[in-house]
């Protein structure tokens, strides 16, 4: 079992516990916002389900109906993860505003209390562990896991200290409105995690990830790339895939472009962002190229180099040749 799968069953075999011990308290207690919490733990365990699943047909190899491979799977398991969040915050909150207006007496909320306190102490280790495992994993299921297990730990940090505040005051009323509180932030957790996965699922690009590759060919540019743009990125899961044009001098025979693309493969990956794929599309170089060419010794310069691309995020992703981005 690799390493993701093993977090995920550890994650899925801990919602189930909580879940149950959360029920119990809101049996014992009545308390409408500790149901707030038990109710949230539902969405856990469905979206931890989910997320095994979502986990194990993404480490499945490339197959005919499937070139890329099923990584893209993931981006819909957080998706559904979102929804639900987003779910179970206005089921939260409706209920919470009914019964601020039709009470509910609470019994043993000490108890209550304390089962809470111990719940949202296991879902933060358990949500630390999975975010840092999904980071080294690079798996956005994982990740998105881990941080729905914290939001459920800070909605049980403040639930209980408003056990404790009902404890001290007997203001039950306050067990409504903390409810209401915690499903408006469970309903803005859900709207920033369905937020991203609808991004990873419309190829939007990662800034943070394309600069951190133009970076490395900016630091180990080799002379005879002479340009770079075009440079686009897609997520697959753990994988990542890269697609970018580079300008080679036009005198170059098969096999040195070869070796040029094969350097510049070769560098992506010797970082190890991620598993990385690139499908790079070599352009011949052309007269005006000649004033930012730092090929020495060049057998067909036009004129001298003048000046010197540093290449950004902005002008690697333009789909035009640096000389073109002169003129704009």
């Amino acid at each position: 079992m690799t390493k993701r799968k093993k977090a995920i069953v550890v994650s899925l075999g801990i919602s189930l516990l909580l879940m149950l011990a959360k029920f119990t308290a809101y049996f014992i207690t009545r308390s409408n916002a500790i149901l707030t919490d038990a109710a949230e733990s539902i969405v856990n365990v469905i979206a931890s389900s989910f997320a095994f699943y979502s986990v194990y047909l993404s480490t499945r190899p490339r197959d005919e109906n499937h070139p890329y491979g099923h990584g893209k799977v993931e981006f819909f398991s957080a998706f559904v993860e979102g929804t639900l969040i987003l779910i179970a915050g206005i089921m939260i909150i409706g209920k919470s505003v009914y019964s601020f207006i039709y009470p509910e007496p609470l019994e043993q909320l000490f108890t209550g209390t304390l089962i809470i306190a111990g719940a949202g102490l296991v879902n933060l280790l358990t949500g630390l562990f999975l975010i840092r495992t999904g980071r080294q994993e690079n798996s956005l299921t994982l990740v998105a896991d881990g941080k729905h297990l914290l939001t459920d730990t800070y909605t049980s940090a403040a639930l209980v200290i408003g056990l404790v505040l009902m404890l001290l005051t007997n203001l039950h009323w306050l067990d409504s409105v903390l409810s209401v509180a915690a499903g408006l932030y469970i309903v803005f957790s859900g709207y920033k995690l369905t937020r991203e996965s609808v991004g990873g699922l419309m190829d939007e690009s990662d800034v943070k990830l394309v600069t951190a590759v133009v970076g490395i060919l900016q630091d180990n540019r080799a002379d005879p790339w002479i340009d770079v743009h075009n440079l686009r990125t897609q997520q697959y899961g753990p994988e990542l895939h890269i697609d970018c044009h580079v300008t080679l001098p036009y005198y170059f025979d098969l096999n040195r472009v070869h070796k040029e693309i094969s350097d510049i493969d070769k560098l992506i990956n010797a970082k190890k962002l991620r598993e990385t794929e690139l499908f790079i599309h070599a352009d011949p170089c052309l007269p005006q190229c000649c004033h930012y060419c730092r090929m020495k010794d060049c057998p067909v310069r036009f004129e001298p180099q003048a000046r010197d691309f540093v290449w950004t995020l902005e002008n690697t992703t333009r789909n035009k040749k640096h000389f073109e981005n002169e003129l704009l």
